[in-house]
């Protein structure tokens, strides 16, 4: 068996040699995708730095109170930085924060079903172009009115809203099944890559005077979305079977692990919308995607926020020390999937006990993280990023959870469940920025940040619990239409002859009639 699996390699090897795709080809695809999720990320993220260019915080915080004994001590560090030109105050801050996320959710569940029509390939493409020519138009919206800036937040956020239904459809034509954590984890890593370069980037240019210091953020954040667009319209392939430099023993590989009956497409099936509203290991998932996504976005677009008001790190440093969260959770979502794949393969785990173990780490040790960080002020501002960047970091862990787990239960189906449950998940990227700018509104203390931190904490403990209760590994039965299930079977029949032909010799007078003599046979 050894023998026979090191030449299968070895030929497949070859295979890509000449074939001139030296990596299997889904890998090029999960390469692809990660550098395109690093771009929507760039593109989500660069508000949460350039925001704070932007705004005069002097106006922002004018009824704050003086007395704050954290940061006291580094007022001297910011004092020679220039204050911005909006005078908007952390409620408004907040709104625009949160407004791209009330166009996300509009496209989640259409972008599942297009990705089944039109495919997932240019739904995912034109959805990252769209948010990054209106990225370009940034600047202009909002020094027109800050109704205009929130509205191009809005389309942005429309257009971002398809790209994880539609690789999350992909996936369901590439990726084997023991091979999912660990494609899925690399792909959406890119969130974390496009976090870690976006954040110490916008924090350098708009500490710059290039094209106007902030403006510049987004005209070379929507310039490399264009860029990545051509690369992914040239080089990606919807399906194996269309991808011209696969191997053959990777294309049967693929199509023989996943099956063409899981092709929704083309077997034209309805999509089970009874089953799947009443499933609970949907409900699992969708609890603990909002529960992970409530932390992470509400961090995500006010960790610098706090890191200015409460650590009152200046903005080249803001951008940073926001980052170092986001690089450890590359490493652990990149691992963790490597490790819940191995897990699986040997068959130490099942695949539920894979993500429930996963789902354990991902919300518990965050959760005491958490907690810690919020008692730690400026007096230790190591301590206090080490914690939190800890905090964040292993949140990561869910990518091997719940976050793959749209393609154990129902494969066929992934695009529309990852829909699903990233609206629900979407819901925190428009309530958990307001939150923050109404507990810090007038007053960005540790005390009101210590109010926020808790509350996410306590979401974190939720959605452990519900995953525990009602989470599944196993394909349910709703994944596989009826018509799958009765397996038509051709079956060979024998020539009929009579029974008696074998005792009855022809040949024997004694047995032959006329027709005349024929018992029964009227003469």
């Amino acid at each position: 068996m050894d023998e026979s699996l090191l030449t299968r390699d070895q030929t497949s090897s070859k295979s890509r040699r000449n074939s001139g795709c030296y990596l299997p080809c889904r890998y090029v695809l999960a390469m692809l995708a990660c550098a395109g999720f690093s771009v929507v990320y760039m593109l989500r993220v660069n508000l949460s730095v350039a925001l704070v260019a932007m705004v005069n915080s002097t106006y922002a915080n004018s009824k704050a109170s003086a007395n704050n004994p954290e940061c006291q001590r580094n007022t001297s560090k910011t004092s020679t930085e220039k204050e911005g030109e909006f005078e908007w105050d952390q409620e408004t801050q907040g709104l625009i924060l949160g407004s791209f996320f009330y166009g996300y959710i509009i496209t989640q569940v259409p972008g599942g079903w297009l990705a089944a029509r039109v495919g997932a390939k240019y739904l995912f493409g034109f959805g990252v172009l769209c948010t990054s020519i209106l990225t370009l138009f940034t600047p202009a919206a909002a020094n027109h009115s800050v109704g205009m800036f929130i509205l191009v937040r809005i389309l942005e956020g429309f257009g971002e809203g398809v790209t994880f239904p539609a690789m999350h459809a992909m996936w369901s034509n590439w990726a084997p099944p023991l091979e999912r954590s660990k494609l899925c984890t690399l792909c959406y890593s890119g969130l974390n890559i496009g976090t870690v370069i976006g954040l110490p980037l916008a924090g350098v240019l708009c500490s710059s005077d290039l094209w106007g210091g902030w403006p510049s953020v987004f005209y070379i954040f929507g310039m490399l979305g264009i860029l990545w667009f051509i690369i992914w319209m040239i080089f990606a392939h919807e399906k194996p079977a269309n991808y011209p430099r696969i191997s053959k023993i990777e294309r049967d590989y693929i199509i023989s692990s996943i099956g063409s009956g899981q092709d929704n497409k083309k077997r034209n099936y309805g999509i089970p919308w009874c089953h799947i509203w009443t499933s609970p290991a949907v409900w699992a998932i969708t609890v603990a995607h909002f529960c992970n996504n409530w932390g992470f976005y509400t961090f995500l677009t006010c960790l610098p926020s706090y890191f200015k008001e409460v650590l009152n790190f200046s903005i080249s440093e803001n951008g940073f020390v926001s980052a170092i969260p986001f690089l450890l959770a590359f490493f652990v979502s990149v691992g963790g999937g490597q490790v819940a794949d191995w897990l699986r393969y040997g068959k130490i785990l099942t695949t539920g006990e894979v993500r429930k173990v996963f789902g354990t780490g991902g919300f518990l040790i965050p959760t005491c993280l958490m907690v810690s960080t919020s008692y730690v002020g400026c007096d230790d501002t190591t301590l206090a990023v080490v914690l939190f960047s800890l905090a964040l970091g292993m949140l990561a862990l869910n990518t091997s959870s719940y976050n793959v787990n749209h393609l154990d239960i129902a494969p066929r189906y992934a695009g529309v469940l990852m829909g699903i449950t990233n609206s629900a998940a979407t819901i925190p990227g428009m309530v958990g920025p307001y939150v923050v700018g109404y507990l810090t509104n007038n007053e960005p203390t540790r005390a009101q940040w210590q109010k926020v931190f808790y509350i996410s904490a306590g979401i974190y403990v939720v959605g452990w619990i519900v995953y525990m209760l009602l989470g599944s590994g196993k394909q349910q039965p709703w994944n596989t239409p009826f018509e799958d299930l009765l397996v038509p079977i051709d079956i060979p029949r024998e020539p009929r002859k009579p029974v008696l032909t074998d005792l009855l010799p022809l040949n024997n007078p004694e047995y032959q009639f006329t027709d005349a003599s024929q018992p029964g046979v009227e003469q």
